[in-house]
């Protein structure tokens, strides 16, 4: 396989990751209830505050995957 179709496959892995563990993070924050700690009427504001940290929370938790997927497929060479 050559170095770029490994590089391309990287890519993708990694922007399904991040996209997959967003929506993830999402769909998980939507038990809490930030509601609360807004002020009434502030529907626009509260939807940020879930997309900001879907994005915070799931980009982080998708480098985490994608690090230790990484690091797991280096672990042949500590036999070489």
């Amino acid at each position: 396989m050559d170095i770029y179709t490994q590089i391309g496959q990287q890519a993708l892995f990694g922007l399904a990751s991040h996209i997959f563990f967003i929506g993830i993070t999402f769909y998980a924050l939507q038990a809490f209830r930030f509601e609360q700690l807004f002020k009434k009427g502030k529907t626009f504001q509260i939807q940020l505050v879930y997309i900001l940290f879907s994005i915070a929370i799931g980009s982080t938790v998708s480098n985490f995957f994608i690090t230790f997927s990484q690091w797991s497929q280096h672990l042949p060479y500590i036999y070489k």
